[in-house]
């Protein structure tokens, strides 16, 4: 048990459980008096312990001799132990302040000397108000005065009830001893030091609260934030800094392609008669287009589609092209107002292979036999939305070009006369293009063609409903209608074309 000694009266009481040790800078007492726990001290001239025993010995009176006392800062801090020696039964061994060397002195040695042992220095937040800036408190005056410094308001609590349950007050009865160590100190700092004070008390309670919710790590558990090191702060002169320009991209390309697939099969008895087919189309589109934002748009496409069929009971031909077509648009616009812009296009068609009749061997179709240039001046309105992309072209200004360059094909039946391989034809059109995310399971495609030379009209819609299942599969039913009165009309002296796919397979667009 830690006793504190004045000079003017020392008086200590200890529990047989302690232990310290002795030094020549302990006051002199005297043991008058021992009972079976404790043991009172009173002032004596001398004592003496003697060396062969661990026990506590009391000499006589002698005549007092010069001997090192404590300094007066260590007066008021003076700690004193005793124990029971286990030694020897019923027998005390008294020792020194080493108690408080160790816990005040002790610890400074290490924080200013190097090669001192480590001690451990425990936290404590009660000194706090020692460390922060010079700071005038009000508690060391009120403790050594009594005006009334703050009205202190009703006491609202007019009588104390007793605690029914018993309270631990050793927290308390330290925090009040750590206040008056600090109050000491602060009260000292005040009478000499007055004009490095700094802030006042009600000054710091009028700053910010902070709170740390943060729960402390681990010890075993490594910081992440020690795996990376941190870059050192270098400064850069205006002068130095090196400004890059990026020149903003306005082209936009992608694509996509498909390839579908569809089949049939009968066998030769089926008693309805018939035949199995199967049948293979494949897609590729691809576009490169410009926009600046401001005034320009020029918008490029490709698209080329090309199918076969089986046919069985075709006498010369195991498969029939069903869908060919090879087709490249150009459309340049400037903005004019809104979503109308002036716009100049061209458009070049034709397809890849040969193609014929069913049980025939005339050839209705080849490459450039035939193909078609059409070029055209006008209004283009655009309009573009989450889900819908719609451009209709205004063109009362154009010029379409036939050719037929293979001599097996017959010019007359395309509307060229008997001979030639061009046709020169002036007129206006009429082009829209959609472009329609119905569902999120279902895309529309839809391109509608008006062209006339005011002689003949030709118009063509075609139409793409693509059912996506997943990001590569896909079932897509293609449908092309057409109508031209400028070539030979079927048997029947009909101008309507159509053909109709449907089919299911892979699909990709990037």
């Amino acid at each position: 048990m830690l006793l504190g000694l004045s000079v003017g009266d020392l008086c200590a009481q200890a529990v047989s459980d302690s232990l310290v040790q002795v030094q020549d800078s302990i006051p002199p007492v005297e043991i008058v008096d021992e009972q079976t726990d404790t043991i009172a001290i009173a002032e004596a001239d001398t004592l003496s312990v003697q060396q062969p025993r661990d026990t506590v010995a009391v000499d006589t009176v002698r005549p007092k001799s010069v001997r090192p006392t404590l300094p007066r800062l260590m007066r008021p801090y003076f700690v004193l132990k005793l124990t029971r020696d286990n030694r020897a039964s019923g027998s005390l061994r008294l020792d020194t302040v080493s108690v408080a060397y160790e816990r005040i002195l002790g610890v400074l040695d290490y924080l200013n000397d190097p090669a001192t042992p480590e001690r451990y220095i425990r936290k404590d937040p009660g000194y706090y108000r020692l460390f922060i800036p010079f700071t005038y408190f009000e508690r060391p005056i009120a403790r050594v005065s009594r005006l009334p410094w703050h009205f202190s308001g009703v006491d609202s609590l007019k009588s104390v009830e007793p605690c029914l349950l018993r309270v631990d007050t050793m927290p308390f009865v330290y925090r009040k001893q750590t206040e008056e160590v600090v109050d000491r100190a602060l009260l000292a700092a005040y009478v000499n030091h007055l004009d490095l004070v700094r802030f006042t008390e009600d000054k710091i309670k009028e700053g910010p609260s902070y709170r740390d919710d943060i729960e402390k790590e681990e010890e075993s558990r490594p910081s992440v934030l020690k795996l990376f090191k941190s870059e050192s702060m270098r400064y850069v002169k205006p002068e130095d800094a090196e400004v890059v320009i990026h020149k903003p991209n306005w082209w936009v390309t992608g694509g996509s392609g498909s390839i579908q697939f569809s089949q049939s099969h009968i066998s030769k008895n089926w008693y309805n008669g018939g035949e199995g087919t199967h049948s293979l189309l494949g897609n590729l589109q691809l576009y490169a287009n410009y926009n600046d934002r401001e005034k320009w748009q020029w918008e490029n496409l490709l698209d080329a589609k090309l199918g076969y069929i089986s046919a069985p009971s075709d006498q010369y031909h195991n498969y029939l092209v069903n869908n060919d077509q090879l087709r490249i648009a150009s459309k340049v616009g400037l903005r004019a107002i809104n979503h109308w812009y002036y716009t100049l296009h061209t458009e070049f068609k034709t397809q890849f292979c040969n193609g014929y009749g069913a049980n025939s061997m005339t050839l209705n179709a080849a490459f450039l036999s035939p193909a078609y240039w059409t070029s055209g001046l006008g209004m283009d309105y655009k309009l573009n939305k989450e889900k819908v992309t719609l451009s209709v072209l205004l063109a009362p200004i154009t010029y379409t070009m036939k050719i037929v360059t293979n001599p097996d094909v017959d010019e007359v039946s395309l509307g060229l006369k008997e001979g030639a391989t061009t046709a020169h034809d002036f007129g206006s059109q009429v082009q829209a293009n959609l472009t329609w995310k119905a569902f999120s399971f279902l895309s529309v495609t839809s391109r509608f063609d008006y062209l006339t030379s005011y002689k003949t009209v030709r118009i063509e819609w075609e139409n793409t409903f693509n059912f996506i299942l997943n990001r590569y599969l896909s079932a897509k039913l293609y449908v092309y209608g057409r109508f031209d009165d400028g070539v030979a009309p079927a048997e029947n002296g009909s101008y309507f074309q159509i053909n109709e796919n449907l089919g299911f397979g892979l699909n990709y667009t990037w």
